[in-house]
């Protein structure tokens, strides 16, 4: 079993505190949720852990030893899946593949995946968004690394993907650490096992939808 413990994190943009003190626990089988509102340094947080964002101070520990942020992407350790499109658009799917797995196992797993087969001859911008998003789930998640971070996975997509994307990720859990952020609450909600919200700069871990009212992230009226 992988585990990750984050103390205490915190990010500054010049005189604006955005993280204050952000902790995480996660282990394989947990898929985490992290809530709050635009702004409250959700996206940031996710940067900072994956190494492309400085953070102003980031203790982080892998399996129980110390690492730093410049050793997260070479020692292959967390896989991110960024808010905004990242694949080229003129490629084919299937020739993404390759650029991501080495070997032919690897590719096959992502190429004969039912959801990536049928759109594999596809140029990546002709793909719906729920195709596109699918895809780019798939092929971050079947990389070796233990721990996986989704930055709106769910935005702007139909239902039958979201469906898909949540069955994938429950299998994934088996063998990974999973964080989600989406302002979709009820389809994170529903694959969780543990969530928090991001609120004034620090996390607060939660055991019901109804803390999400307390916290500030939901009004009565959207439950």
């Amino acid at each position: 079993m992988a585990t990750l413990n984050l103390y205490k994190a915190s990010k500054s943009f010049g005189a604006k505190k955005v993280l204050e003190d952000v902790s995480i626990d996660l282990k394989t089988g947990d898929i985490l949720g992290i809530f709050g509102r635009n702004g409250c340094g959700k996206s940031t947080l996710l940067k900072m852990l994956f190494g492309t964002l400085k953070a102003d101070t980031l203790n982080l520990k892998i399996n129980g030893e110390r690492i730093t942020s410049e050793a997260i992407i070479p020692g292959k350790i967390i896989a991110y899946l960024p808010q905004d499109p990242f694949i080229p658009k003129n490629v084919k799917v299937r020739d993404v593949i390759p650029m991501y797995y080495k070997s032919q196992k690897e590719q096959d797993a992502v190429f004969y995946n039912p959801g990536v087969a049928k759109i594999s001859a596809k140029k990546v911008g002709s793909l719906s968004l729920g195709e596109r998003r699918y895809f780019e789930v798939i092929l971050i998640g079947n990389l070796p690394h233990p721990f996986i971070m989704l930055d709106e996975p769910f935005s702007m997509i139909d239902p039958l993907h979201k469906e898909a994307i949540k069955t994938f990720l429950l299998t994934l859990k088996k063998t990974k650490g999973i964080i989600l952020t989406d302002h979709y609450y009820d389809d994170v909600l529903e694959i969780t096992t543990r969530n928090m919200v991001i609120s004034e700069g620090k996390s607060t871990e939660i055991a019901s939808k109804e803390s999400l009212i307390a916290l500030k992230y939901l009004s009565k009226r959207q439950l």
